[in-house]
């Protein structure tokens, strides 16, 4: 990886292969501990029941939301995870959109958005700070976004579910350069793609969204769960932003 990489914003997702592999994967190993403390964290930040899925791909995160009560939309880029989405839960609410647009969606509808590993796709500041103002007008007054994204750790380690070490220049990267890692867990095991995104420059996207930081979660494994975990117990691999709009 050469220092100062850009990438243009495209969804990495987007062939078939992929997308197939990415329908296999559950909410276990270290994924387990992206989805374990949402539903608490969801009930003591969100009142109603209407929620998004942004960037939803085959619809886990979808599904997930629908299992808490929400009225859950899902929406991707990727013609190729909306179709599988679809298959996987034919009444489920799905729809591919143009990167960005949101015009389909009505604004204030929303109690919640959620964006599970999205932004890790997503190349530039101000393509993030212009996708965050289009899900700020979406949400009702007291929603609230949850952002989940991967720590900047989880480029440099080794995980139960993960593998970094044939990548040495992640241990470089600066915010806009790509990052590469394999997920262990499903059949294709070509290296994905992201874009590193460090601490300092989340919190910039968000104040120039305008929205606040209500709260971040770091969610650890105890020790206690039934995976063989690697390094879960002692560093976090994701990071929970909690978001409402600015009053």
């Amino acid at each position: 990886m050469k220092k100062g990489t850009r990438k243009k914003f495209s969804n990495i997702y987007k062939d078939s292969q992929r997308a197939k592999a990415y329908a296999t994967l559950k909410f276990d190993k270290t994924y387990y501990l992206a989805y374990r403390d949402l539903p608490r964290i969801i009930s003591d930040y969100t009142c109603g029941k209407n929620a998004l899925d942004f960037g939803c791909g085959t619809g886990r995160s979808t599904r997930f939301l629908q299992t808490l009560g929400f009225n859950t939309v899902g929406i991707d880029i990727s013609e190729e995870m909306i179709t599988i989405a679809q298959q996987l839960d034919p009444t489920g609410d799905y729809h591919r959109i143009v990167d960005g647009d949101f015009d389909r969606l009505l604004p204030s509808s929303f109690d919640l958005v959620l964006s599970a590993f999205t932004f890790d796709n997503i190349p530039t500041m101000n393509k993030k700070i212009m996708l965050f103002k289009g899900l700020s007008m979406l949400l009702k007054q007291n929603g609230c976004i949850i952002n989940l994204v991967s720590s900047p750790e989880i480029y440099t380690h080794e995980w139960a579910s993960f593998t970094t070490k044939d990548f040495p220049g992640n241990a470089k990267a600066k915010s806009g350069d790509i990052v590469r890692i394999i997920t262990t867990d499903i059949k294709d095991t070509r290296p994905c793609d992201d874009i590193f995104c460090s601490v300092d420059e989340y919190k910039k996207v968000y104040k120039n969204a305008g929205l606040r930081i209500i709260n971040t979660y770091k969610p650890l494994a105890t020790g206690q769960e039934p995976y063989r975990w690697v390094n879960e117990t002692q560093i976090a691999p994701w990071t929970i932003y909690v978001l409402q709009k600015e009053m």
